[in-house]
């Protein structure tokens, strides 16, 4: 297939929801563009090994940042799927809606249509939610969609401390936080089913694949064709030959944050005086292409276990052996889950009408590269800010399609990323202290006792921050009159027609919490907008907001 109806570039967690559904019916050709390879094999179906592909050029481009100078000049290594599945087959398959009041912001900053009420039937309609036995609320959740959302077995004892120990230090619980109440310690959802990752490509692309109107081609992008001012196609490199697939209706762009505007950049929309550094013929100078970059950073607080109950008695050769062949063979067993089974989401002081900081935890001490702690057993708390007032950008180093962008983060670049950061670290230490750790308490491996003050929680902070792999916001969504806005409410670039962007770039602010989830809940609703569909009928169940948020942080 040399053209289609649609062509959309990147099957990642938006573009291959939005492949399934604008060829449901079977009246348009729909054309997907991946340059990744298969996504088969246990690097990525095996729900344990999530550190695997996220460090394998095979399914990852290998994005790193510029030096950062708000962390000490490091350089943070910012993985995208580069597979069949994107980035949602290569993530840590946790799966987080967002708030209600992140949508009700993205409407109030002009994305008109995109409140919590306007968004909340598109997740329904993409979920097929189970409880696992652990509570929730029903009423809020899809029972029939393609994306099964479950949750671990919760069997290790430290999974429930660490909800105790919330408890009692005066926190909320929740029984679901992509429910009526986000707010509060409970259990974690992960896009896990039947012990395999539930990628969007398990869930949307390859069952819509078997459509004879529906095809993927392997190839890198290099730029959409616009003529007179519409997009008319994609110029492709595939096999060493360069050629052109047309879009008979509309080209739609869903290959990342990272490398959507880096394509809009090279197809002459963007920044005016930036792309005439680059030789780049300008076909709409909009200057907010690559800006508003956000992400969030976390830092892993790690305490020793006195108990051999933590993962670390599997950190072996035979241990993993074990695992792998269990999963290997009946799906089951510590393979099967991400091992994120305990989640928080908290308020960092009184004032804050919402939860801002996030909580994921597990029961081992060790880093996101895989390499456990030399201490042994331990557990950890991975937790940092969510609503970081830092902004950065995606530039272009040159003209060239085959070579990467620039990546600034500009990460901690504001003093009240300091505060936030140091009471989060501060915060966790207050939860590891409470009696529901007393049986398993041991020394704390990281920061360390003797990290105290400020400024060494702030050394502590520069040297260890990492990215929680959520870039979004780069091609901001907004009024047509804003100026730094890059697509309508509709997901239209503004200045060109017949194009499109549809994934993580068009966030106006950061969600609260993982990305993947909202990803795929954008190229659901785009799709009925695509098609001229009447949105689905809004939803105005009220979320549960903490009665004390103007006295308390909890």
């Amino acid at each position: 297939m040399s053209e289609a109806d649609f062509v959309i570039v990147g099957s990642g967690s938006a573009g291959s929801a939005l492949a399934a559904r604008l060829s449901e019916d079977g009246r348009h050709s729909v054309l997907v563009l991946e340059y990744g390879g298969s996504d088969a094999g246990p690097f990525i179906q095996m729900p344990a090994a999530l550190s695997y592909p996220m460090n394998m050029p095979r399914y990852d481009w290998g994005f790193a940042s510029e030096p950062e100078p708000g962390l000490g000049g490091r350089r943070l290594v910012t993985p995208r799927g580069k597979v069949v599945g994107g980035s949602s087959s290569i993530n840590g398959m946790v799966y987080v809606r967002g708030h209600a009041r992140d949508f009700d912001h993205w409407a109030e900053s002009g994305a008109t249509g995109w409140s919590y009420a306007d968004v909340l039937p598109y997740y329904k309609r993409m979920e097929h939610w189970h409880d696992g036995g652990h509570g929730g609320d029903p009423d809020w959740r899809g029972r029939s969609g393609p994306m099964h959302v479950s949750r671990g077995s919760r069997r290790n004892p430290l999974f429930h401390a660490f909800v105790k120990a919330g408890e009692e230090a005066g926190f909320e619980l929740t029984a679901d936080y992509n429910g009526e109440k986000q707010e509060g310690f409970g259990p974690m959802e992960q896009t896990v089913w039947k012990g395999r990752r539930w990628s969007t490509a398990n869930a949307y692309l390859k069952p819509a694949l078997k459509r004879s109107n529906l095809d993927m081609v392997r190839c890198l992008a290099r730029r959409v064709v616009i003529e007179n001012g519409r997009a008319v196609g994609v110029e492709i490199e595939r096999g060493g030959k360069i050629e052109i697939v047309r879009a008979r209706r509309e080209v739609i762009l869903a290959a990342s944050s990272i490398n959507t505007p880096k394509l809009l950049m090279l197809s002459g929309v963007g920044p005016a005086a930036h792309l005439a550094e680059h030789g780049i013929d300008v076909v709409a100078d909009r200057a907010g292409v690559g800006k508003n970059l956000q992400d969030h950073l976390e830092v892993y607080v790690q305490q020793a276990c006195t108990q051999p109950i933590t993962l670390y008695k599997h950190w072996n050769l035979f241990g993993k052996a074990l695992a792998g062949a269990e999963w290997l063979f009946f799906k089951t067993g510590l393979g099967a889950s991400n091992q994120f089974e305990s989640a928080a989401f908290l308020r960092s002081k009184p004032g804050v009408e919402y939860p801002d900081i996030q909580y994921h935890f597990l029961p081992i001490a060790v880093r996101y590269d895989g390499k456990a702690a030399a201490e042994g057993h331990g557990f950890q708390a991975h937790v940092g800010p969510m609503r970081s007032p830092s902004r950065g950008e995606v530039t272009l180093k040159s003209a060239n399609p085959a070579e990467a962008p620039r990546i600034f983060f500009n990460y901690m670049s504001t003093e009240q990323d300091w505060v936030d950061f140091r009471h989060c670290i501060r915060l966790t230490r207050e939860i590891f202290s409470q009696p529901a750790f007393d049986p398993y308490r041991g020394k704390e491996i990281q920061p360390g006792a003797a990290c105290q003050s400020d400024d060494e929680i702030d050394a502590f902070i520069c040297e260890h921050a990492e990215s929680a792999y959520h870039p979004c916001g780069t091609a901001r969504m907004g009024k047509a009159s804003d100026p730094m806005a890059v697509v309508d409410p509709e997901c239209r670039v503004i200045g060109v027609d017949a194009l499109r962007v549809v994934d993580s770039s068009i966030f106006p602010r950061i969600t609260n919490g993982n990305l993947n989830g909202p990803s795929i809940m954008v190229g659901e609703k785009a799709s009925d907008m695509i098609l001229g569909k009447p949105p689905l009928a809004a939803d105005n169940a009220e979320p549960w907001i903490n009665p004390r948020w103007q006295t308390s942080d909890r």
